[in-house]
């Protein structure tokens, strides 16, 4: 079963501070092992408000706003990885797919490459990867699907659409304080925390997806929040 484990951002990263050498260490040591097991399907983190963007549609029109900016509706019903030139290509993309939408909000994030952390040069003829996220909850017509379709199939033919994922209702809030856990289970229409990364995780159970985000979270420094779901189409047990 695969589970997406949405973590929250946190004033240090909202700051422009990178982690420090012993959180990635770690966050490396945890990943290796999920890669070794085969149960790490994927993984971004997304850097602070002021490096997005924001869309927002209503009766036909769409507003850009350009960060730094504080959480909203944060709750995505499906994510797109975007590989592009420019952030004016992804903005580019992500009008046309909220057009098609409907009313809603679509959030563009440059995620963090190795240079963002202090790792290495970027090249010069290093492309843009930002990760898309549609906001929108309703359900969709069938139209609206094959637009969709459509869209996205011509998106991979452009070498831009990387993956995609549609997200499941069913969902469950993670607050961690200073290491003490609470479950909160959905529905729930938002949260007001800004998304900070992702992980998608397979795992045999909602129990055991629980259990590794407190992992997560102690290495974060045990206090944030975190959203499990499960991709479309899977049940959570």
């Amino acid at each position: 079963m695969r589970f997406l484990l949405m973590h929250k951002n946190d004033a240090h990263t909202e700051a422009g501070e990178k982690p420090t050498p012993e959180l990635m260490a770690k966050m490396g040591a945890y990943i290796g092992e999920h890669v070794q097991r085969g149960t790490f399907l994927e993984g971004e983190g997304l850097g602070a408000s002021s490096t997005r963007t924001r869309l927002t549609f209503k009766a036909g029109a769409c507003t850009i706003k350009h960060g730094p900016y504080k959480g909203e509706r944060e709750f995505p019903a499906a994510i797109l990885m975007l590989c592009v030139r420019t952030r004016e290509e992804a903005i580019g993309w992500a009008e046309r797919y909220g057009k098609i939408v409907g009313d809603g909000e679509i959030e563009l994030g440059p995620v963090n490459e190795p240079w963002d952390l202090g790792i290495g040069q970027k090249p010069a003829d290093a492309p843009l990867r930002v990760l898309l996220l549609d906001k929108d909850t309703g359900a969709r017509s069938t139209k609206q699907k094959a637009d969709l379709t459509r869209l996205q199939t011509e998106m991979s033919k452009a070498g831009v659409l990387v993956r995609a994922a549609r997200l499941a209702t069913q969902a469950k809030r993670l607050t961690f304080e200073r290491g003490h856990l609470r479950v909160t289970d959905g529905p729930f229409a938002e949260s007001k925390e800004l998304i900070g990364g992702y992980a998608v995780l397979d795992l045999p159970s909602s129990d055991a997806a629980i259990a590794e985000a407190k992992r997560f979270a102690e290495i974060l420094g045990g206090t944030l929040e975190i959203d499990l779901r499960t991709l479309e189409g899977e049940a959570t047990t």
